[in-house]
């Protein structure tokens, strides 16, 4: 069985491409943008099929589907920063959709019988009420970022593409994740790699936040991959379904876990530039439909991601390859 995972070189797409090798049967294949770095692959770029492609570019997309004709698609693929949406709306919407599309057109027009996994987010639910606590499945969408527009878009576009053409698609609305590998430009990963800057030295005492008060569901990369495998094999199509762990913290107490963690005193300066213009003050996952269907639920407890975050950027400011804040 051919499985593709756009977006192959990520932070999610990597795990998820470590934890399919893991299954018997199945061969790899990955696209990477021409422009993206390879450095989460190289434990298993020689065991996987890596493919340069811009998945913005329809004629090239078509032909590379066309060709390998899978049969699975992990689409994660996409712009996936709040904070970023804002300062570049027009990119993201334009890329997270477009990027979508052609892979659709490309299924269907080489009329190619894959299971295609679309990965939603819980930005889509928005600005929601204390009533939908836990948030289900059949809250209504209100976005409140141009990311958690792009991400309804995806949504819809994959009901869409299921009703009319009978596409197999299943839709996964994935609520916060974090853990090694991620990005700066998120705020747990921020956190441990100013910590991490602190205790080498290489910064003062004093840790840079936006808004604290924000509550989260946080889930490990290493648990959600496993939950897609589980959707591609067990979800009906069209189906939507939540991915998150129940939990809901707060990021200032989340911090507090990571200061514990590491030993390190500093103070904490709220800095207005990591303010967003709108955010959301609570999200919680209900995914009893996703765990009931499949038995899934998270394994990683959270001391455990941190842990590992911290140890990642602590390797990596040892190493100098820490990218700026």
């Amino acid at each position: 069985m051919k499985a593709l995972i756009t977006g192959v070189t990520g932070m999610t797409g990597s795990y998820l491409a470590e934890y399919l090798l893991t299954m018997p049967d199945i061969e790899v294949y990955g696209i990477a943008h021409p422009r993206d770095s390879h450095k989460f692959l190289h434990q298993i770029e020689n065991q996987i099929h890596l493919h340069e492609c811009d998945l913005c570019n329809t004629e090239t997309v078509n032909t590379l589907i066309r060709d390998l004709r899978p049969d699975q698609i992990y689409h994660l693929a996409a712009q996936t920063s709040v904070a970023e949406s804002w300062k570049n709306p027009v990119q993201t919407i334009s890329n997270n959709i477009t990027c979508q599309l052609n892979i659709f057109e490309a299924v269907r027009k080489n009329s190619i019988n894959a299971r295609i996994l679309v990965t939603g987010s819980s930005e889509s639910y928005g600005l929601i009420s204390e009533s939908d606590l836990p948030v289900s499945e059949t809250v209504p969408f209100k976005p409140v970022s141009p990311y958690g527009v792009s991400k309804v878009a995806q949504d819809m576009l994959a009901f869409q593409y299921h009703h009319n053409y009978g596409m197999d698609i299943i839709r996964v609305r994935v609520f916060n994740l974090t853990g090694p590998r991620q990005s700066p430009i998120f705020a747990l990963s921020n956190f441990a790699k100013q910590i991490a800057q602190i205790k080498a030295g290489r910064n003062k005492p004093v840790i840079m936040v936006g808004n604290l008060e924000a509550h989260r569901d946080f889930t490990d990369f290493r648990d959600a991959v496993k939950a897609y495998w589980l959707a591609l094999e067990h979800g009906l199509p069209g189906q939507a379904y939540n991915i998150g762990s129940g939990k809901s913290l707060s990021l200032e107490s989340i911090l507090s876990m990571l200061l514990d963690i590491s030993g390190v005193l500093v103070e904490i300066e709220p800095n207005p530039d990591r303010m967003r213009p709108s955010d959301i003050p609570i999200m919680v996952c209900d995914n009893t439909l996703f765990r009931t269907l499949t038995g899934w639920e998270p394994m990683i407890p959270l001391t455990k991601t941190l842990k590992d975050l911290l140890i990642y950027w602590q390797t990596a400011v040892e190493e100098n390859q820490c990218p700026p804040l």
